[in-house]
């Protein structure tokens, strides 16, 4: 397409954030950045509607010179492995507008400038096509986050915020210097689709694939260098936790998929086995920690460790199975995690507590609340017939048919997310009836539901008719494992 359909979509935000700039009213603030949410979700739907499925080749593609004496260039353009993405990071950003709407009280404009450009610099990762194009969005984006945990946080937010900022700018300055590596011996060129028909040394591809892992490895985030994310999660306001979960925890895996597969291919099957084992562990330590925690909040946070570890497991497979289950993973866990995070801000809005402990009785105060959030619940915890089951059992399949130990490590963790859930919602919606009298808890509010439906569709849609979203991706993952296993024999 000749039209520039994702330069539209990703600067549809920063243009919103500049007309923000010179509202006054709070009211005015908020409904412009819902209108402009809403617009570029609207795009991204029209990409996701003209997307053709049957090719692995670029699309919607841009390419301008940028600094030509470097050739550095702005180039966009998706596959079907970013398509998702795109789509994923629209449609959270007007619900992070919509759960921000009482919850943030203060700097309101401040706020939603942040936001927008967050979303701007997300969309950005998953388009570009120039790796120091991509470099530039990837290190932005730590600038508004560290903004929205830091200013409009918690108790403890300044501490979560530069804990976040300095463990992900390590992260990234490891991944600068795998830049520069690979610019000079790729052919001194930052072209994303040149560098991955590039034929490296195994030496250099082994160097090359630690410096990213630890870069994406802190943004998965993977045991051990998970320790920022609860604290993170805990002090951000709920968009903070929602943009966390559904978008910034996926772009270390978009890494591996986007640049240690396809550029390191020998690496990648050499270091494989690494993978997996990192990977369980993510899944059953990340459980384990889940399953002691007596703060809302806290358990969904070590929740995503636990499933971000099956995202890992699934790609480092190399096969067909688990790579597909793992994409498809990394969209289901934004939209249920997601969920979930807007369930414990809309109940911290009416109790001002995350204690498990002292809810009870909730289903009796608010039926629908509980009953949207048994079906989120259910849905993280991979039940037949919710999108999670279908990412999971893919992802399950492909881990066996790669380690059988690591497959039943995977399985050890599925059980362990089933307790962890199950026993929070038998303590917060059927436990004894001690909300109620504590608090004067009203049901979810019309606007409170427009957040609510569109990942509850979403929910059902991917587990009962997966058909659509695996057609997105499935092209794209077979010429990425083509790829593989073409260069992958090892050193």
């Amino acid at each position: 397409m000749e039209f520039p359909l994702l330069s539209l979509i990703m600067f549809t935000p920063v243009a919103g954030a500049v007309v923000l700039m010179f509202l006054h009213s709070d009211d005015a603030v908020r409904w412009t950045a819902l209108g402009v949410t809403v617009l570029d979700l609207a795009l991204s739907i029209a990409m996701l509607a003209s997307f053709d499925t049957t090719t692995h080749a670029m699309q919607f593609t841009e390419t301008h010179p940028w600094v030509p004496a470097l050739g550095i260039t702005y180039a966009l353009g998706i596959d079907g492995i970013s398509a998702l993405f795109v789509f994923l990071t629209a449609l959270l950003g007007s619900i992070c507008v919509l759960a921000s709407w009482v919850a943030i009280d203060r700097k309101v404009k401040e706020f939603m400038v942040s936001l927008l450009t967050m979303q701007a610099l997300m969309l950005g990762v998953f388009c570009a096509l120039d790796l120091f194009l991509f470099y530039v969005f990837w290190e932005a984006m730590l600038i508004p986050m560290y903004l929205i945990i830091g200013v409009w946080g918690g108790e403890g937010r300044v501490y979560a915020a530069l804990k976040f900022f300095l463990y992900t700018l390590a992260g990234s300055l490891l991944f600068l210097i795998g830049v520069i590596v690979l610019y000079f011996n790729g052919g001194e060129t930052f072209d994303i689709l040149a560098l991955t028909a590039q034929d490296l040394p195994f030496p250099v591809q082994s160097w090359l694939f630690f410096a990213f892992l630890i870069a994406f490895a802190v943004k998965v985030p993977m045991v051990p260098v998970h320790t920022w994310l609860p604290d993170a999660h805990v002090q951000a306001p709920t968009a903070g936790s929602i943009i966390l979960a559904g978008v910034l925890l996926k772009m270390g895996a978009y890494g591996f998929l986007r640049f240690s597969l396809p550029m390191l291919p020998e690496a990648s099957v050499y270091y494989s086995t690494l993978m997996l084992s990192l990977s369980a562990l993510a899944i059953v330590y990340g459980g384990l920690l889940a399953l002691a925690q007596d703060d809302l909040k806290k358990l969904v946070a070590y929740s995503s460790i636990s499933h971000m570890g099956f995202v890992t497991m699934g790609i480092f497979a190399l096969n067909l199975r688990g790579l597909e289950g793992g994409i498809l993973q990394m969209f289901n866990h934004g939209v249920t995690t997601g969920a979930l995070f807007l369930f414990v801000g809309l109940i911290y809005e009416r109790t001002h507590t995350r204690s498990i402990a002292e809810y009870g009785g909730l289903m009796k105060a608010a039926p629908v609340y509980t009953a949207f959030l048994a079906l989120f619940t259910l849905s993280s915890m991979a039940l037949p017939g919710t999108n999670s089951f279908i990412g999971e059992l893919l992802v399950l399949s492909g881990g066996f048919a790669a380690n059988l130990a690591v497959g039943a490590a995977a399985v050890l963790g599925a059980l362990l997310g089933a307790a962890y859930l199950l026993g929070m919602y038998r303590k917060v919606a059927l436990g004894p009836a001690s909300v109620g009298a504590r608090f004067k808890i009203c049901d979810v509010n019309a606007r409170e539901m427009a957040a609510i439906l569109p990942l509850a569709v979403l929910v059902l849609w991917v587990g009962l008719y997966p058909k659509p979203f695996l057609g997105i991706i499935d092209v794209s993952v077979k010429h990425l494992l083509a790829q593989v296993h073409d260069k992958g024999s090892g050193p």
